[in-house]
Protein backbone atom coordinates (compact mmCIF):
# COMPACT_ATOMS: atom_id res chain seq x y z
CA UNK A 1 0.00 0.00 0.00
CA UNK A 2 2.95 2.38 0.59
CA UNK A 3 4.05 2.24 -3.17
CA UNK A 4 0.70 3.25 -4.40
CA UNK A 5 -0.16 6.45 -5.05
CA UNK A 6 -3.46 7.52 -4.36
CA UNK A 7 -4.17 10.54 -6.61
CA UNK A 8 -3.02 8.26 -9.58
CA UNK A 9 -5.60 5.42 -8.91
CA UNK A 10 -7.32 4.36 -12.10
CA UNK A 11 -11.17 3.51 -12.06
CA UNK A 12 -12.62 1.47 -14.60
CA UNK A 13 -16.37 0.03 -14.53
CA UNK A 14 -18.53 -2.15 -16.83
CA UNK A 15 -21.98 -2.44 -17.27
CA UNK A 16 -23.02 -6.03 -18.61
CA UNK A 17 -19.53 -6.13 -19.95
CA UNK A 18 -19.65 -2.75 -21.77
CA UNK A 19 -16.87 -0.26 -20.19
CA UNK A 20 -18.66 2.57 -19.27
CA UNK A 21 -16.37 4.49 -16.55
CA UNK A 22 -12.41 5.20 -16.68
CA UNK A 23 -11.12 7.85 -14.92
CA UNK A 24 -8.60 8.52 -12.46
CA UNK A 25 -8.25 9.70 -8.74
CA UNK A 26 -6.34 13.03 -10.36
CA UNK A 27 -10.12 14.52 -11.21
CA UNK A 28 -11.43 14.52 -7.84
CA UNK A 29 -11.62 17.64 -6.51
CA UNK A 30 -10.36 16.81 -2.91
CA UNK A 31 -7.80 14.01 -2.77
CA UNK A 32 -8.26 11.47 -0.25
CA UNK A 33 -5.77 13.03 1.92
CA UNK A 34 -7.90 16.38 2.41
CA UNK A 35 -11.46 13.85 2.47
CA UNK A 36 -10.14 11.97 5.49
CA UNK A 37 -8.85 15.04 7.15
CA UNK A 38 -12.01 16.81 6.68
CA UNK A 39 -14.48 13.72 8.10
CA UNK A 40 -11.87 13.25 10.99
CA UNK A 41 -12.67 16.34 12.49
CA UNK A 42 -16.35 15.09 12.67
CA UNK A 43 -15.71 11.49 13.78
CA UNK A 44 -13.59 8.88 14.27
CA UNK A 45 -12.49 6.86 10.42
CA UNK A 46 -12.44 3.22 12.05
CA UNK A 47 -10.69 0.34 10.20
CA UNK A 48 -13.44 -1.02 7.58
CA UNK A 49 -14.92 2.74 7.09
CA UNK A 50 -16.13 3.08 3.91
CA UNK A 51 -15.88 6.77 2.46
CA UNK A 52 -18.36 7.38 -0.62
CA UNK A 53 -17.72 9.92 -3.22
CA UNK A 54 -19.60 9.70 -5.56
CA UNK A 55 -18.41 8.44 -9.06
CA UNK A 56 -16.88 9.45 -12.36
CA UNK A 57 -18.51 10.30 -15.61
CA UNK A 58 -20.82 7.16 -17.06
CA UNK A 59 -22.95 6.55 -14.29
CA UNK A 60 -26.11 4.70 -15.62
CA UNK A 61 -29.03 2.78 -14.39
CA UNK A 62 -28.67 -0.84 -13.80
CA UNK A 63 -31.91 -3.21 -13.37
CA UNK A 64 -32.17 -6.62 -11.78
CA UNK A 65 -30.17 -9.29 -13.73
CA UNK A 66 -27.08 -6.86 -15.23
CA UNK A 67 -23.60 -7.31 -14.00
CA UNK A 68 -21.48 -4.56 -12.61
CA UNK A 69 -17.45 -5.15 -12.55
CA UNK A 70 -15.33 -2.53 -11.02
CA UNK A 71 -11.20 -2.33 -11.28
CA UNK A 72 -8.90 0.06 -9.59
CA UNK A 73 -5.71 -0.20 -10.95
CA UNK A 74 -2.18 1.29 -10.92
CA UNK A 75 0.75 0.65 -12.69
CA UNK A 76 1.25 -2.75 -12.67
CA UNK A 77 -0.73 -3.70 -9.81
CA UNK A 78 -4.47 -4.47 -10.07
CA UNK A 79 -7.29 -5.16 -7.28
CA UNK A 80 -9.14 -7.58 -10.54
CA UNK A 81 -12.49 -6.82 -11.13
CA UNK A 82 -15.09 -6.77 -8.35
CA UNK A 83 -18.21 -8.62 -10.28
CA UNK A 84 -21.72 -7.86 -8.84
CA UNK A 85 -24.70 -9.06 -10.19
CA UNK A 86 -27.89 -6.72 -9.42
CA UNK A 87 -30.84 -8.59 -7.59
CA UNK A 88 -34.69 -7.02 -6.95
CA UNK A 89 -34.47 -6.35 -3.00
CA UNK A 90 -37.01 -8.14 -1.06
CA UNK A 91 -36.61 -6.53 2.38
CA UNK A 92 -38.41 -2.95 2.51
CA UNK A 93 -36.82 0.47 3.90
CA UNK A 94 -37.48 1.26 7.17
CA UNK A 95 -39.14 3.76 8.23
CA UNK A 96 -36.73 6.32 10.02
CA UNK A 97 -33.39 8.19 8.33
CA UNK A 98 -33.33 9.40 5.01
CA UNK A 99 -35.24 7.41 1.98
CA UNK A 100 -35.39 6.82 -1.31
CA UNK A 101 -36.71 9.83 -3.98
CA UNK A 102 -36.72 9.94 -7.52
CA UNK A 103 -38.58 12.65 -9.75
CA UNK A 104 -38.93 12.60 -13.48
CA UNK A 105 -35.89 15.67 -14.16
CA UNK A 106 -33.58 12.73 -12.01
CA UNK A 107 -34.98 9.74 -14.00
CA UNK A 108 -34.37 10.78 -17.22
CA UNK A 109 -31.17 12.52 -16.28
CA UNK A 110 -30.30 8.96 -14.85
CA UNK A 111 -31.25 7.14 -18.30
CA UNK A 112 -29.98 9.78 -20.31
CA UNK A 113 -33.23 10.86 -22.09
CA UNK A 114 -37.30 10.65 -21.33
CA UNK A 115 -37.83 8.00 -23.94
CA UNK A 116 -35.22 5.84 -22.10
CA UNK A 117 -37.08 6.36 -18.89
CA UNK A 118 -39.82 5.68 -19.96
CA UNK A 119 -41.66 9.25 -19.95
CA UNK A 120 -43.73 10.80 -22.30
CA UNK A 121 -42.11 12.79 -24.65
CA UNK A 122 -42.17 16.92 -23.47
CA UNK A 123 -45.23 18.87 -25.47
CA UNK A 124 -44.08 19.83 -29.11
CA UNK A 125 -43.85 23.82 -29.27
CA UNK A 126 -42.33 23.98 -25.77
CA UNK A 127 -42.37 28.08 -25.80
CA UNK A 128 -46.05 27.88 -27.30
CA UNK A 129 -45.10 30.33 -30.35
CA UNK A 130 -46.28 29.27 -34.22
CA UNK A 131 -45.13 30.77 -37.64
CA UNK A 132 -48.25 30.90 -39.49
CA UNK A 133 -47.59 29.59 -43.11
CA UNK A 134 -49.07 32.85 -44.92
CA UNK A 135 -46.55 34.82 -42.72
CA UNK A 136 -43.76 32.51 -43.09
CA UNK A 137 -44.35 32.72 -47.43
CA UNK A 138 -43.86 36.34 -46.72
CA UNK A 139 -40.58 36.48 -45.15
CA UNK A 140 -39.37 33.72 -47.52
CA UNK A 141 -40.60 36.38 -50.48
CA UNK A 142 -38.02 38.95 -49.19
CA UNK A 143 -34.02 39.62 -48.53
CA UNK A 144 -32.65 40.73 -45.17
CA UNK A 145 -31.76 44.14 -46.66
CA UNK A 146 -35.32 44.97 -47.60
CA UNK A 147 -36.59 43.85 -44.08
CA UNK A 148 -33.61 45.24 -42.53
CA UNK A 149 -34.63 48.93 -43.65
CA UNK A 150 -38.21 48.33 -42.99
CA UNK A 151 -36.94 47.63 -38.99
CA UNK A 152 -35.03 50.86 -39.63
CA UNK A 153 -37.92 52.63 -40.40
CA UNK A 154 -39.69 51.60 -37.19
CA UNK A 155 -36.22 52.67 -34.78
CA UNK A 156 -34.54 49.00 -34.76
CA UNK A 157 -31.23 49.25 -35.74
CA UNK A 158 -29.75 46.53 -33.42
CA UNK A 159 -31.11 43.03 -35.10
CA UNK A 160 -28.88 41.39 -36.76
CA UNK A 161 -26.59 38.50 -35.64
CA UNK A 162 -23.05 39.67 -36.49
CA UNK A 163 -20.16 37.96 -37.76
CA UNK A 164 -21.16 34.47 -38.86
CA UNK A 165 -20.59 32.56 -41.56
CA UNK A 166 -23.13 29.63 -43.01
CA UNK A 167 -22.38 26.01 -43.89
CA UNK A 168 -25.66 27.15 -46.85
CA UNK A 169 -25.56 30.30 -47.67
CA UNK A 170 -27.52 29.69 -50.54
CA UNK A 171 -30.05 29.05 -48.44
CA UNK A 172 -32.32 31.54 -47.19
CA UNK A 173 -34.07 30.25 -44.01
CA UNK A 174 -37.10 31.30 -41.55
CA UNK A 175 -38.10 30.37 -38.47
CA UNK A 176 -39.32 30.81 -34.84
CA UNK A 177 -36.45 30.73 -32.43
CA UNK A 178 -35.53 28.24 -29.70
CA UNK A 179 -33.01 29.23 -27.52
CA UNK A 180 -29.97 27.63 -25.47
CA UNK A 181 -27.09 29.60 -23.43
CA UNK A 182 -23.86 28.53 -22.72
CA UNK A 183 -22.01 29.93 -19.51
CA UNK A 184 -18.12 29.77 -19.17
CA UNK A 185 -17.30 26.69 -17.99
CA UNK A 186 -16.22 25.86 -14.44
CA UNK A 187 -15.17 22.47 -13.39
CA UNK A 188 -17.22 22.20 -10.08
CA UNK A 189 -20.92 23.20 -11.99
CA UNK A 190 -19.83 21.55 -15.05
CA UNK A 191 -19.59 18.11 -13.30
CA UNK A 192 -23.22 18.78 -12.22
CA UNK A 193 -24.56 19.67 -15.27
CA UNK A 194 -22.40 19.25 -18.14
CA UNK A 195 -23.22 15.34 -18.22
CA UNK A 196 -26.04 13.31 -18.85
CA UNK A 197 -29.15 14.64 -20.46
CA UNK A 198 -28.06 18.25 -19.95
CA UNK A 199 -29.46 21.60 -21.21
CA UNK A 200 -27.80 21.24 -24.73
CA UNK A 201 -29.07 17.63 -25.72
CA UNK A 202 -32.35 18.62 -23.93
CA UNK A 203 -32.62 21.53 -26.24
CA UNK A 204 -31.61 19.34 -29.10
CA UNK A 205 -34.00 17.16 -28.46
CA UNK A 206 -36.98 19.00 -28.01
CA UNK A 207 -36.36 21.77 -30.98
CA UNK A 208 -39.55 21.43 -33.82
CA UNK A 209 -39.99 21.49 -37.39
CA UNK A 210 -39.61 24.63 -38.64
CA UNK A 211 -37.74 26.28 -35.20
CA UNK A 212 -34.28 27.42 -35.31
CA UNK A 213 -32.62 27.02 -32.17
CA UNK A 214 -29.97 30.24 -31.48
CA UNK A 215 -27.30 29.47 -28.87
CA UNK A 216 -25.52 32.28 -26.64
CA UNK A 217 -21.17 31.23 -26.76
CA UNK A 218 -20.45 35.15 -25.65
CA UNK A 219 -18.16 35.03 -29.27
CA UNK A 220 -15.86 32.51 -27.37
CA UNK A 221 -13.95 30.76 -30.51
CA UNK A 222 -12.35 28.16 -28.40
CA UNK A 223 -14.39 25.55 -28.56
CA UNK A 224 -17.13 23.75 -30.43
CA UNK A 225 -20.51 24.82 -29.35
CA UNK A 226 -22.23 21.82 -31.50
CA UNK A 227 -21.19 18.59 -33.32
CA UNK A 228 -22.36 16.53 -36.49
CA UNK A 229 -24.71 14.15 -33.69
CA UNK A 230 -26.20 16.53 -32.45
CA UNK A 231 -26.51 18.74 -35.49
CA UNK A 232 -27.99 15.39 -37.05
CA UNK A 233 -30.98 15.11 -34.22
CA UNK A 234 -31.67 18.99 -35.06
CA UNK A 235 -31.83 18.05 -38.08
CA UNK A 236 -33.88 14.52 -38.19
CA UNK A 237 -36.51 16.48 -35.70
CA UNK A 238 -36.91 19.21 -38.34
CA UNK A 239 -35.17 22.23 -37.31
CA UNK A 240 -34.61 25.15 -39.84
CA UNK A 241 -31.20 25.72 -38.42
CA UNK A 242 -28.79 26.26 -35.66
CA UNK A 243 -27.15 29.48 -35.18
CA UNK A 244 -24.08 29.99 -32.41
CA UNK A 245 -21.69 32.76 -31.79
CA UNK A 246 -19.21 29.76 -31.20
CA UNK A 247 -17.50 26.87 -32.74
CA UNK A 248 -18.37 23.73 -34.53
CA UNK A 249 -16.73 20.70 -34.51
CA UNK A 250 -16.96 17.95 -37.06
CA UNK A 251 -16.91 20.60 -39.34
CA UNK A 252 -17.46 18.72 -42.37
CA UNK A 253 -20.32 16.21 -41.35
CA UNK A 254 -22.45 19.59 -40.10
CA UNK A 255 -21.36 21.56 -43.52
CA UNK A 256 -22.50 18.81 -45.66
CA UNK A 257 -26.16 18.61 -44.05
CA UNK A 258 -29.40 19.88 -45.54
CA UNK A 259 -29.75 22.17 -42.30
CA UNK A 260 -27.98 25.22 -42.30
CA UNK A 261 -26.06 26.25 -39.48
CA UNK A 262 -24.35 29.84 -38.73
CA UNK A 263 -20.89 29.55 -36.59
CA UNK A 264 -18.31 31.56 -35.81
CA UNK A 265 -15.32 29.09 -36.93
CA UNK A 266 -14.87 25.34 -37.05
CA UNK A 267 -13.04 24.27 -33.90
CA UNK A 268 -11.73 20.51 -33.11
CA UNK A 269 -12.06 20.59 -29.07
CA UNK A 270 -15.45 19.87 -27.05
CA UNK A 271 -17.98 21.79 -25.45
CA UNK A 272 -16.55 21.22 -21.71
CA UNK A 273 -13.28 23.39 -23.10
CA UNK A 274 -14.77 26.56 -22.63
CA UNK A 275 -19.00 26.15 -21.61
CA UNK A 276 -21.38 24.65 -19.89
CA UNK A 277 -24.57 24.08 -21.38
CA UNK A 278 -26.65 26.09 -18.60
CA UNK A 279 -29.96 26.47 -19.63
CA UNK A 280 -32.59 27.36 -22.58
CA UNK A 281 -36.06 28.86 -23.29
CA UNK A 282 -34.82 32.33 -21.94
CA UNK A 283 -33.56 35.75 -23.32
CA UNK A 284 -29.86 35.08 -24.75
CA UNK A 285 -27.59 37.31 -26.62
CA UNK A 286 -26.06 36.13 -29.71
CA UNK A 287 -23.62 37.56 -32.12
CA UNK A 288 -24.15 40.85 -30.89
CA UNK A 289 -28.02 41.39 -30.32
CA UNK A 290 -30.45 39.77 -27.97
CA UNK A 291 -33.04 36.93 -29.09
CA UNK A 292 -35.77 35.75 -27.57
CA UNK A 293 -37.34 32.87 -27.37
CA UNK A 294 -40.58 33.20 -30.33
CA UNK A 295 -38.62 35.87 -31.99
CA UNK A 296 -38.66 35.64 -35.99
CA UNK A 297 -35.32 34.74 -37.34
CA UNK A 298 -34.67 35.35 -40.97
CA UNK A 299 -31.16 34.23 -42.30
CA UNK A 300 -30.65 34.58 -46.34
CA UNK A 301 -26.60 35.17 -47.64
CA UNK A 302 -26.37 39.54 -46.51
CA UNK A 303 -27.19 38.00 -42.86
CA UNK A 304 -29.29 37.14 -39.95
CA UNK A 305 -32.26 39.04 -38.85
CA UNK A 306 -34.07 38.79 -35.49
CA UNK A 307 -37.51 39.95 -35.72
CA UNK A 308 -40.08 40.88 -33.05
CA UNK A 309 -43.04 38.74 -33.46
CA UNK A 310 -46.05 41.52 -33.20
CA UNK A 311 -44.45 43.24 -36.19
CA UNK A 312 -43.59 40.59 -38.90
CA UNK A 313 -46.82 40.62 -40.48
CA UNK A 314 -46.54 44.91 -41.15
CA UNK A 315 -42.42 44.23 -42.02
CA UNK A 316 -43.24 41.49 -44.37
CA UNK A 317 -46.12 43.45 -46.26
CA UNK A 318 -44.01 46.52 -46.02
CA UNK A 319 -40.97 44.65 -47.31
CA UNK A 320 -43.14 42.86 -49.93
CA UNK A 321 -43.86 46.28 -51.31
CA UNK A 322 -40.28 48.42 -51.39
CA UNK A 323 -39.09 45.60 -53.19
CA UNK A 324 -41.96 45.99 -55.77
CA UNK A 325 -40.88 49.47 -56.17
CA UNK A 326 -37.15 48.51 -55.88
CA UNK A 327 -37.82 46.32 -59.14
CA UNK A 328 -39.47 49.29 -61.06
CA UNK A 329 -36.41 51.13 -60.07
CA UNK A 330 -33.93 48.77 -61.27
CA UNK A 331 -35.66 48.62 -64.96
CA UNK A 332 -35.77 52.46 -64.81
CA UNK A 333 -32.24 52.57 -64.18
CA UNK A 334 -31.35 49.70 -66.57
CA UNK A 335 -32.96 51.94 -69.69
CA UNK A 336 -30.47 54.67 -69.24
CA UNK A 337 -32.67 56.82 -66.12
CA UNK A 338 -30.49 58.96 -63.74
CA UNK A 339 -31.02 57.81 -60.17
CA UNK A 340 -31.85 61.52 -59.42
CA UNK A 341 -35.19 61.53 -58.10
CA UNK A 342 -35.99 58.09 -59.11
CA UNK A 343 -34.03 56.27 -56.37
CA UNK A 344 -36.01 56.80 -53.61
CA UNK A 345 -39.45 57.54 -55.96
CA UNK A 346 -40.07 61.39 -56.46
CA UNK A 347 -43.93 62.49 -56.87
CA UNK A 348 -43.45 62.69 -60.72
CA UNK A 349 -41.60 59.27 -60.94
CA UNK A 350 -44.03 57.33 -58.13
CA UNK A 351 -46.77 58.52 -60.61
CA UNK A 352 -44.81 56.83 -63.41
CA UNK A 353 -44.56 53.65 -60.41
CA UNK A 354 -48.22 53.51 -59.88
CA UNK A 355 -48.89 53.33 -63.97
CA UNK A 356 -46.40 50.49 -64.03
CA UNK A 357 -47.83 48.59 -61.23
CA UNK A 358 -51.81 49.05 -63.05
CA UNK A 359 -50.21 47.65 -66.29
CA UNK A 360 -48.74 44.93 -64.22
CA UNK A 361 -51.74 43.88 -62.80
CA UNK A 362 -54.01 44.15 -66.22
CA UNK A 363 -51.18 42.32 -67.76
Amino acid sequence: ADAVDPAKLRIRTWHNGELVQDDTTEELLFPFARLVADLSQLLTLEEGDIILTGTPAGASVARPGDVVEVEVSTGDSSSGRLVTRVEEGTTAFADFGAQPKADDVQREEAYGSREAAGLAPVEAAAVGHVLAAELKAKLESVCTATLSSQLRKRGLNNVSIDGLSATRPDKRVVGVARTLRYVPNREDLFKTHGGGFNAQKQAIDSVNEGEILVMEARGEKGTGTIGDILALRAQIRGAAAIITDGGVRDFSAVAAMDMPTYYSNPHPAVLGRRHIPWDTDITIACGGTTVQPGDIIVADSDGILVIPPVLAEEVADDSIAQEREETFISEMVAQGHSVDGLYPLNAAWRTKYEQWEADKVND
